[in-house]
């Protein structure tokens, strides 16, 4: 009945505004309706509802989409910068409070994906009253991904600012945002005031411990506890390599480390057994020396260099040849005398002797790395060492294959020399090293026993072009596939194929460098753009000269390995070439591949991905230079 009373006088109303004055009564009506309307809104319309906010990107309104193309659900956070206290001269805090406890104030308890939020600092209600006078207060508002907590964060995220008034914040929301809410986790590198607590790493290596080097065999039957290739745990090892034990020293400073180190540095059974049997290197009270021109060649490593050198002409140390790698580190004489002729060795020491040569290397100042040599490539591009160089390292190059061996054809530049000495030859192997050679074309230049050192010495050299290839009656092993890179080494494994050798003048390895030092700043035509990296060689040249050799508060005299974490040119080694310092230049392998350019300017470095170790001993390094890497890292995995 209450509606039809209603509709009684609606109906007779609009009979009405049909007449000759129903303008005016339509006029009336829209007035008194819009009215009812504003009376309405105005009496159930929350209080709340008067925050305003402002947006600075329309990007809240949709959901991020990553690169893969999965859509990301986020979490806004309001940032609220208290205006100064008047009284006190002090400025509050940064007030961090979560939005969606502001708009939904139910806060789940057992919600684990919360490790980036932070606390809520209150301000004193003088700060409210001084804010009202001063106006809303700016606050940023961060868009936050939850998949981010567990996975690494993606590169190009938006950010969102908001305007928001102070006064609509209610307190009760901020004491369960307080509650429900952790500190964020910002990091150690992007946290000044960040504090962790590491554990030691518990492994039969104890202080000398290499990850991905060394591996941990639980059961007693296993003796070997070091891989045959290198192999990183699936989860990162979250600990650190203990310190030394007690008795270790500071490192003997050059250039006094080439004649003497402290054994206590060094020291260990292996170590200790070897030495017994050598005159290259002495115990010496608590001190191992190194007797100079002593090695485990008769006569002498002197006599042994210059009879190659008289053997083969064309060799010239410290001239056309400058990057040498030295294959087994038996004897660290070797590259010690070399690098007073300005000819870089850099040693490789395969890690499966349990004696631990190369570190003595390293705690004498001279370059070396730490890898295996089994199935997988050498962390080096194509075609970039003058002299490969191999004593006594017994290694069965004809076997497997010859894999061994192709993979030194990959990483020897065209016309560049192998040499294998040794004090035993067997028939057998020379034969079998005869074939093989052979088969991929290599010249043998020398193969003699020295009258004085009765070592047989062995000179191979790698053919300068593609026309030996094919002369070959039996295509074994075979070339290699067009679309396959000779310069991916990071994980690859050793392929039974040969590489063409570059023929055009714009490819790499066409022409042998200039002699050393003009190599260093004479660059090929196959290299792009010149300009930059004569550019980038000029920049770090002042940097060093005017900032790190004299500006940083750096002692150089107990300076001596340098490690360049992210290379690009070698422009910083470049600049450090006329100090007692060698530097080791890592090119990431997420990075662009400039590595074969420092080679060619006759510099040494290595590929590495640092989410995983370095192949090195610990404390092997004086000085660490890391220019743009954690920049670049913070993207890929989470510190």
């Amino acid at each position: 009945m209450g509606f039809k009373k209603l509709g009684f006088p609606i109906a007779r109303f609009g009979r009405q505004s049909k007449k000759s004055y129903g303008f005016f009564i339509k006029f009336a009506s829209v007035t008194i309706l819009g009215l009812c309307f504003v009376f309405v809104w105005y009496i159930f319309s929350s209080s709340a509802s008067s925050v305003t906010y402002q947006r600075s990107t329309f990007g809240e309104i949709a959901e991020p989409v990553s690169e893969r193309g999965q859509i990301k659900n986020s979490k806004s956070s309001i940032l609220i910068k208290n205006e100064p206290d008047l009284n006190s001269g002090k400025v509050e805090e940064k007030k961090r409070i979560n939005e969606s406890s502001r708009l939904d104030p139910v806060v789940p308890k057992n919600h684990k994906k919360e490790e980036k939020s932070v606390e809520i600092v209150k301000g004193s209600k003088k700060d409210e009253k001084q804010e009202d006078e001063n106006g809303s207060e700016v606050a940023e508002s961060e868009s936050e991904n939850e998949n981010e907590k567990e996975d690494e964060v993606e590169e190009g995220e938006q950010e969102r600012d908001l305007v928001v008034d102070v006064d609509q914040l209610d307190e009760s929301d901020e004491v369960k945002a307080e509650h429900g809410k952790k500190k964020k986790f910002k990091g150690p590198l992007f946290d000044p005031k960040a504090e962790y607590n590491w554990k030691l790493c518990s492994t039969r290596s104890k202080h000398n411990y290499i990850p991905c080097i060394d591996i941990e065999v639980a059961s007693k039957r296993i003796q070997m506890y070091r891989h045959h290739e290198r192999s990183c745990p699936k989860n990162p090892l979250l600990c650190l390599v203990p310190l030394p034990h007690e008795g270790y020293q500071t490192p003997v400073i050059w250039p006094e480390s080439k004649e003497k180190i402290w054994l206590k540095n060094v020291a260990h059974p292996k170590l200790a057994q070897f030495i017994k049997t050598q005159n290259w290197v002495v115990e010496s009270g608590d001190y191992l020396t190194f007797p100079q021109n002593q090695s485990e060649l008769t006569g002498g490593i002197a006599h042994y260099l210059e009879s190659i050198q008289e053997t083969v002409p064309d060799i010239e140390w410290g001239k056309n040849i400058r990057t040498i790698l030295d294959i087994g580190c038996i004897d660290s004489s070797f590259g010690a005398f070399l690098f007073e002729k300005n000819a870089f060795t850099l040693t490789l020491g395969l890690k499966d002797d349990l004696v631990d040569l190369a570190q003595l290397a390293l705690e004498r100042g001279f370059p070396a790395i730490i890898t295996p040599f089994g199935t997988r490539r050498l962390p080096f591009p194509s075609g970039t060492f003058d002299i490969i160089h191999c004593g006594e390292c017994q290694i069965h190059w004809q076997s497997n294959g010859g894999k061994l061996l192709m993979e030194m054809n990959r990483i020897l530049r065209p016309s560049g020399y192998l040499i294998l000495s040794s004090k035993h030859d067997s028939i057998e192997d020379d034969e079998a090293m005869s074939k093989l050679t052979a088969s991929i074309g290599w010249n043998i230049l020398a193969h003699k026993t020295d009258d004085v050192s009765d070592i047989g010495v062995r000179i191979y050299q790698k053919p300068e072009s593609n026309e030996i290839y094919s002369l070959r009656r039996k295509k074994i092993p075979p070339m290699c596939k067009d679309n396959e890179n000779a310069d991916a080494t990071w994980y690859v494994p050793i392929n039974s194929c040969l590489h063409p050798i570059p023929s055009a003048i714009e490819e790499r390895g066409t022409e042998w460098p200039e002699e050393w030092p003009k190599r260093l700043h004479t660059f090929p035509d196959w290299i792009n753009n010149k300009e930059k990296l004569d550019s980038d060689s000029r920049h770090w040249k002042a940097i060093v000269d005017k900032s790190y050799i004299t500006g940083m508060g750096i002692n150089w005299s107990t300076i001596r390995n340098v490690m360049d974490m992210h290379s690009v040119f070698g422009s910083f080694a470049a600049a450090l070439v006329e100090h007692d310092v060698w530097v080791m230049n890592v090119v990431p392998v997420y990075a662009s591949d400039t590595l074969p350019i420092i080679f060619e300017r006759g510099l040494v470095g290595i590929y590495h991905d640092w989410c995983e170790s370095f192949a090195t001993y610990p404390r092997s390094y004086d000085l660490l230079h890391a220019d743009h890497l954690f920049s670049r890292l913070k993207n890929r995995f989470k510190f």
